[in-house]
């Protein structure tokens, strides 16, 4: 099983797209120029000198088009029918290459609540995919959450977090494990996060009815992420504000959210980003097997989930069943509804889950030397046009102009 398996064929080995909007560490840039040699990004300068004429022609012209670093999603259960949580490589490969559609490059798949030999059978799939380049890690959502907070997890298979149970999923993963979910006040929830942390695995809070001071608690311990903030926790309240305040309120936290409209009103996400920063915002989907899809009946690890108008619901109970959302629309709803500035948006979609990952060296940023993941996008709608992975036009590329045929018209 190799990266093949979800790429194109085998492109030009240099690459070189001009005339476009460049969101840089730094600041936008216009009229810029990437060069991409094998997989890797080469060089980011302007298509222009310094005495203002055009440097060598490039290979696209990409004037009218934003290119932005390939999104990285730390927090995705499926998408094009497939599921993380289905224990089959085929529908894992399906999800993957439904998000990379999509503009996400970097994939950390999620599973759900399940019995602990099944979750580790799924561990074991899911990493061999890790080990072919094609997913980044795998994040345990369940079974160490709380009852009262389950939202689309089996009540019956919950398990409280005793440190042996936790290491048996982490040790399934084959080194692999890249963030585990529990629940803190849980029996054995601080010792695991403590564990977590010494075995360099995330530990994040989520699916929770802890309060204050006990999740101050998991953060001194060494949980450093909030899993979708908001979402499967208590609210604020004026005399007890609960997990929410402990979390945005903690530099060391990198919180999750969901911009699909669903999960978040506008306002809250406004919120969150006013008190965290983007510098501390990792945009997610938590989608399941529904994105990329219709309305309709599916599954989400041994639950039934119905999907009507683009809200995924469970079948018994009602409860919102994970998004359907993808990154780019994420990244245009940021744009468009909450008033983020392209720098902001990129920082929440790319970098800031990257360096969490520990891969900001090599993803996260269009800089030289780091691989060549790009989403370009149109520069008035924000909508996608084309994706690029390690160098590999995955979509897109026979939407873009080539600068001979741009020369000639």
């Amino acid at each position: 099983m190799t990266t093949a398996r979800i790429q194109s064929a085998a492109q030009p080995r240099r690459t070189v797209l001009s005339g476009a909007r460049l969101v840089l560490p730094g600041g936008v840039v216009e009229d810029g120029r990437i060069t991409v040699e094998g997989s890797v990004i080469s060089t980011v300068t302007q298509a222009r000198g310094e005495n203002g004429t055009e440097r060598e022609p490039g290979d696209l012209d990409l004037a009218g088009h934003t290119v932005v670093p390939g999104f990285v999603d730390l927090h995705v259960h499926g998408g094009g029918g497939g599921s993380y949580a289905s224990g089959i490589a085929e529908e894992a490969l399906t999800a993957a290459r439904t998000h990379l559609l999509h503009g996400t490059t970097t994939t950390v798949a999620s599973t759900v609540t399940g019995e602990i030999d099944e979750v580790c059978h799924q561990a074991a799939v899911l990493s061999e995919l890790v080990e072919d380049g094609i997913l980044a890690g795998v994040h345990f959502e369940g079974p160490f959450i709380s009852h009262n907070r389950c939202g689309a997890h089996r009540p019956d298979l919950l398990r409280d977090p005793d440190p042996t149970l936790v290491r048996k999923l982490v040790d399934a993963a084959r080194g692999h494990a890249t963030m585990v979910t529990l629940a803190p006040e849980l029996p054995g929830g601080l010792e695991s996060v403590r564990m977590l942390a010494d075995l360099g695995v995330i530990a994040a809070v989520g699916h929770t009815d802890s309060d204050y001071a006990k999740t101050l608690e998991a953060i001194e311990a060494g949980a450093t992420v909030a899993t979708h903030l908001f979402n499967a926790m208590p609210g604020i309240q004026h005399r007890a504000p609960g997990p929410i305040i402990a979390l945005l309120e903690d530099e060391r936290v990198t919180v999750e959210l969901i911009n699909d409209g669903v999960h978040l009103h506008p306002s809250v996400l406004d919120l969150a980003y006013r008190t965290a920063g983007a510098s501390r915002v990792a945009l997610i989907t938590d989608a399941m097997g529904a994105a990329g899809m219709g309305d309709g009946l599916y599954p989400l690890g041994p639950l039934q989930v119905r999907v009507q108008d683009g809200i995924a619901r469970l079948v018994e109970g009602g409860s919102i069943a994970g998004s359907t959302l993808t990154l780019d629309v994420a990244f245009r709803r940021s744009l468009t509804v909450n008033g983020l500035s392209l720098n902001q948006a990129v920082e929440s979609l790319s970098a800031v889950p990257a360096r969490l990952l520990g891969r900001y060296d090599t993803i996260g940023s269009l800089e030289a030397g780091k691989n060549a993941d790009l989403v370009v996008l149109d520069s008035t709608t924000h909508d996608l046009v084309a994706v690029m992975r390690g160098g590999h036009w995955i979509t897109g590329a026979e939407r873009l102009t080539p600068v001979t045929t741009a020369t000639t018209a």
